[in-house]
């Protein structure tokens, strides 16, 4: 009997465990833990991507969407807005012409409307990815009259006067007159006077004069200010300021 032939077979037998059967199984093991490994990158990756935008938002630079023709024709709807929130971080305060957004809550609305929390917080977070209309709370309007100005309206040609000084409004959408409401204000120091630029379509503060804010926002409700067009594309770009208050002196005679 050819005892060393047997033990060369035995000796060249696979040992549990390390044959083709037992190496299919570990690639497969090792492409699932390969497979589960990636989509955690790709879901890591994709969450702080989103919070990364929403503190880019919350600080920075908002998107805003244009949910009417209140400002037409300088801002149009489904227009989205690059909003500029540092634009009165340091100092600086909205002035004359300034196109803003600003949070209206005890100016132009009440109190903020009963919400359920959770639908609240998906609709904030999509609002400020300028994914979806904005809260009823916000609203983009144009400074009109600062802390100390006295607005009337109107006069034989149907402008404003800020402080005594007829004002040209070039952007004022086409037909519209600066207000078919007269009225004549002094705007308290801390807050501002908002007119939208399709001034017989806009609710604005001359709807709220008999409010008990008065129809003026505080300086401290405005979120940002309008610096530019990020959608659709044939009108992105910076959005152009006005010169239309370049004339108007303040309160004290000076230059404003």
């Amino acid at each position: 009997m050819d005892t060393q032939a047997e033990h060369s077979k035995r000796d060249r037998a696979p040992e549990p465990g390390t044959g083709p059967g037992a190496r299919s199984r570990f690639s497969r093991v090792r492409d699932r833990i390969a497979s589960v490994l990636s989509w955690r990158r790709v879901l890591t990756g994709t969450v702080a991507g989103v919070l990364a935008l929403l503190l880019f938002s919350a600080y920075v630079v908002q998107p805003f969407l244009i949910p009417s023709g209140s400002m037409e024709p300088t801002l149009r709807v489904g227009d989205r807005l690059l909003v500029n929130k540092l634009a009165y971080r340091f100092g600086e305060e909205p002035r004359r012409g300034d196109v803003v957004v600003f949070d209206g809550t005890g100016s132009f609305v009440r109190e903020d409307p009963a919400t359920n929390p959770v639908a609240g917080l998906l609709r904030g977070a999509a609002a400020s990815l300028g994914l979806t209309e904005p809260a009823d709370t916000d609203f983009v309007k144009r400074v009109v009259g600062v802390g100390g100005d006295r607005v009337v309206c109107c006069d034989a040609r149907g402008r404003a006067e800020v402080n005594g000084t007829a004002v040209d409004e070039p952007y004022l959408h086409p037909g519209d007159t600066a207000s078919r409401v007269p009225f004549d204000i002094v705007v308290p120091a801390g807050t501002l006077w908002m007119m939208g630029d399709h001034r017989s379509r806009s609710s604005d503060s001359r709807d709220h004069l008999g409010s008990p804010g008065g129809g003026m926002v505080p300086v401290d409700r405005v979120t940002g200010r309008v610096d530019w067009l990020g959608w659709p594309p044939a009108r992105i770009g910076s959005l152009e300021g006005t010169g239309a208050f370049d004339g108007v002196r303040g309160p004290g005679g000076a230059h404003g």
